[in-house]
């Protein structure tokens, strides 16, 4: 049998140190609209002259298990991954992929064509194209250099 008297800095250790994640990871951390969500899918934002393009991996998912939605300059893509038939081989069991609902809000840096959004599904990737309104495209401006 153990001896108690060892196990007791242990136990203090490690009361500290699940106070410690607490405070670093816990509620505060996460906004409370995202309690309940099981998993976040990867994003990439990146922009041209005339659009703003978003790529989600979401493999596994079907476009009409998605919601995209806009909300005051805020992309809102929610979903869901709904699990397969698990898989039993002899007395071993594994499973190590997502499954379950996901949101994930995007903070646009300008104004867009909300008529003019689209979005295709491929490969496991979602692709929202979304146009940007004519005032927010980047204006170019020559500087002439005087001789």
């Amino acid at each position: 049998m153990a001896d108690l008297t060892l196990l007791r800095p242990i136990q203090e250790l490690k009361k500290e140190m699940d106070r410690i994640w607490q405070d670093f990871f816990g509620k505060s951390w996460l906004p409370e609209k995202w309690e309940g969500i099981e998993w976040i899918p990867a994003v990439d934002v990146s922009e041209t002259d005339n659009e703003i393009i978003v790529k989600v991996d979401v493999p596994g998912v079907k476009p009409e298990d998605m919601e995209i939605s806009l909300s005051d300059n805020v992309l809102i893509i929610k979903g869901e991954k709904k699990k397969e038939e698990e898989e039993k081989k002899e007395n071993f069991y594994r499973m190590e992929r997502y499954y379950g609902s996901f949101m994930r809000s995007i903070q646009l840096p300008c104004e867009i064509e909300e008529d003019k959004i689209s979005a295709t599904y491929k490969n496991g990737v979602l692709k929202i194209i979304l146009p940007k309104k004519p005032e927010e495209k980047k204006k170019v401006i020559k500087i002439n250099v005087e001789k």
